[in-house]
């Protein structure tokens, strides 16, 4: 499909700097395209009066690290450029792939340095040589440490990864190593949160249980290749990064039982429904995943797994976009995005929520 048939004008103060508080307190959109009125405004803390007993809503336990490093090119020339990198990608134990800027001042070989102050060592900086420069700025970075040594350097003089749209307009500081990780985070690994988790709260999670609405939880940590736009004119020509995720033999066992039992699996964020559409056989069997997904969702495609989804609101021609408009149909999410722009919802990753019910087929 042509990309620009994703594309929108969305203000730019629609994007959201900050979380509200608490989190349940953000805005719904319920969206619901088989029925009059398409469209509902609710709290996400309604989501328990909106989902029914059986049902089944499946989170990303995946950590965010603070995967944003900033340093200089060193031993090369007379000049020491400033460089920031984001992680997206563990290759082992002392080497990450990472999205370098400006990747055009950077060769295999360079020595980058990043912070001044060490904690972790004797030296106070932390190295790493290029070990070889891609495509669209990604460069692979072999570390001076391994391990949990190298983990704890990254921790302690990196930021919060917040997405360009956020980043470009405000420094991440102490309050987003808070805010931009859910409540479920557990398994090291991300560059990027599960959004539409960030939105539970325990006081949530209590009202849900009441309600008998289960929690399910797998795990896919988010590549950077998340904030990249689609600069293709065809969807078919975009590329989507691979990342690594999986989805338990217990919890594939429980959400198959919940489907026999006539309830619904609700997908929190675009991460647990493309892993859960990764797992999911052709006769619509979820079944145990561990592995690297690079799954691209674009409308016409048939959803086997996920019967609500719940998500934030997202970016013109972003394959986030794309996803929510493979689900309930193109027309209906362009006719949902403008009421949430007329309706002052706030957009992307600290914004609002929509609960998606599917489009006829």
């Amino acid at each position: 499909m042509r990309t620009d048939l994703f594309d929108f004008d969305l203000p730019q103060e629609r994007i959201a700097l900050r979380p509200v508080s608490p989190r349940d307190a953000a805005r719904l959109l319920v969206v619901r395209p088989r029925e009059v009125p398409e469209l509902a405004d609710r709290s996400v803390r309604d989501l328990p009066d909106l989902l029914r007993s059986g049902d089944a809503i499946v989170v990303n336990d995946t950590k965010v690290i603070q995967a944003q490093l900033s340093g200089r090119r060193i031993g090369r020339g007379t000049t020491e450029p400033d460089v920031s990198v984001t992680l997206h990608q563990r290759v082992d134990g002392s080497r990450w792939r990472a999205f370098a800027r400006p990747a055009r001042k950077l060769e295999a070989g360079d020595v980058l340095r990043f912070g001044s102050e060490g904690k972790v060592c004797l030296l106070d900086q932390l190295d790493a040589t290029v070990e070889a420069k891609g495509e669209g700025g990604e460069i692979t970075l072999s570390f001076a440490f391994h391990g949990p040594v190298l983990d704890q350097a990254i921790a302690e003089r990196g930021d919060m990864p917040l997405p360009p749209y956020i980043g470009l307009r405000r420094a991440p500081d102490e309050q987003d190593r808070k805010d931009y990780q859910t409540m479920f985070a557990k398994e090291d690994g991300s560059v990027a949160a599960p959004t539409a988790s960030l939105h539970f709260t325990e006081a949530l999670l209590k009202d849900l249980g009441l309600r008998e609405i289960s929690i399910h939880k797998v795990t896919l940590h988010v590549g950077a290749g998340t904030f990249l736009p689609v600069k293709a004119e065809d969807t078919d020509e975009h590329k989507m990064h691979p990342e690594w995720g999986t989805v338990s033999r217990e919890t594939a066992a429980a959400l198959n039982a919940v489907r026999a039992k006539g309830g619904r699996i609700i997908a929190a964020g675009s991460t647990s429904l493309r892993l859960l559409e990764s797992a999911t056989d052709e006769m619509g069997q979820i079944q145990p995943f561990e592995g690297e997904t690079s799954i691209f969702i674009t409308p016409g495609y048939q959803f086997r797994a996920v019967n609500l989804f719940l998500t934030n609101f997202h970016l013109p021609r972003s394959t986030l976009f794309m996803l929510t408009a493979a689900f309930s149909g193109l027309d209906a999410m362009r006719r949902a995005y403008t009421h949430a722009i007329e309706m002052d919802y706030r957009f992307y990753s600290y914004g609002d929520a929509c609960l998606l019910y599917p489009a006829p087929r």
